[in-house]
């Protein structure tokens, strides 16, 4: 990939990438939307994208894949993204363009030593560059989505901002294989990190406005957790969705009914994809996702389905993590899942 156009699109879309926005010269913006990097350029904006380029872990690797790999998400995605030259979805006959207006606000400015010396300090830093972009989209009026892939620049830089601008109660919609529930983060021992293993139990504890009883757990499956953090948010009123009851007794229908409980009551809703959900039933090889790769996943149209299923219903921000890497497919499943959550942003509110 070492210019434009870049890996599986040659011949195929007739990308001029002279006519490309871009953010760097091998990242272009989202969709070839308009990049904007103040206030002033974010006026009027509908959905604002961010790349949070993180990956957790002290060594090399991350889930037995290289962190080199998984680090690119953002800008792959966006790669991939140049694929589609309009916004027009023809199964929903819509542009998404021609309903809203969407920007590329660029990456957040991560240090690469974060990747390479993750200290208790340096992560801190990381996650306050998220969420410095997630407030300007905020204050602007937007949805922010953030294109991460690990905690907490993926996840909690995101909720953080949302809960302290509520004022009320925050609702939670959570795709993931593991409940990233673990009282510490195992990587720093710091009780400030909401690293990977223990970021949404931190948001819980940290945050009181964000109401259990409105979270919709989807995707968590097998023999991977500890009895006692499952039965203890079910204890306390979250509504958990393992694949095994959406795939025999909801199905797709009967699971988005269910995410009215992410509204009850709520002023905000946070929607949060950890794309290890996934795990064997994507549209890739479920060891893509190395060490982290489970079967009975989601499939990507299940996947895409619930993104827009939540964009007709609102939300305040989304953000991606763990999405796996090196595959060309998962990187345009993510293109996916971002343009038919905008869809449904957009026909929701024309009802």
């Amino acid at each position: 990939m070492d210019k434009p156009p870049w890996e599986g699109m040659g011949g195929y879309t007739g990308i001029d990438s002279a006519t490309l926005p871009m953010i760097d010269a091998q990242t272009p913006t989202f969709m070839g939307v308009p990049l904007a990097q103040d206030a002033t350029a974010l006026n009027g904006t509908d959905v604002a994208i961010i790349g949070a380029p993180y990956v957790a872990g002290a060594a090399g690797k991350y889930a037995g894949v290289d962190k080199s790999e998984w680090v690119l998400a953002p800008q792959r995605v966006r790669q991939q993204s140049a694929r589609y030259p309009t916004g027009y979805i023809q199964e929903l006959d819509i542009d998404i363009f021609e309903q809203l207006r969407v920007v590329d606000m660029g990456d957040a400015d991560i240090s690469p030593e974060v990747n390479l010396n993750p200290t208790a300090e340096n992560i801190l830093k990381a996650q306050s560059a998220v969420e410095a972009l997630v407030n300007l989209a905020l204050d602007a009026g937007a949805v922010p989505v953030v294109i991460g892939q690990n905690s907490p620049c993926g996840s909690y830089a995101i909720a953080k901002p949302i809960a302290e601008r509520s004022k009320g109660k925050v609702g939670m919609i959570s795709t993931d294989t593991h409940w990233d529930s673990r009282p510490l983060d195992y990587l720093t021992n710091d009780e400030r990190i909401a690293g990977s293993g223990n970021w949404k139990s931190k948001t819980y504890s940290a945050h009181p406005n964000f109401s259990v009883p409105n979270l919709v757990e989807i995707g968590e499956r097998g023999m991977l957790e500890r009895a006692e953090i499952v039965r203890g948010y079910r204890d306390r009123g979250a509504h958990f969705y393992p694949m095994w009851k959406v795939r025999g007794e909801l199905g797709m229908d009967g699971l988005c009914r269910e995410l009215k409980h992410a509204y009850d009551g709520t002023d905000d809703v946070y929607v949060h994809f950890d794309m290890d959900v996934l795990g064997g039933a994507g549209p890739a090889p479920g060891d893509i996702l190395g060490e982290l790769a489970e079967p009975m996943g989601m499939s990507d149209y299940e996947v895409i389905r619930l993104a827009h299923e939540i964009g007709l219903r609102g939300l305040t921000g989304m953000s991606f993590i763990c999405i796996p890497p090196g595959s060309m497919v998962i990187y345009r499943t993510i293109v996916y899942i971002i343009a038919f959550l905008i869809a449904g942003i957009a026909l929701g509110r024309q009802k």
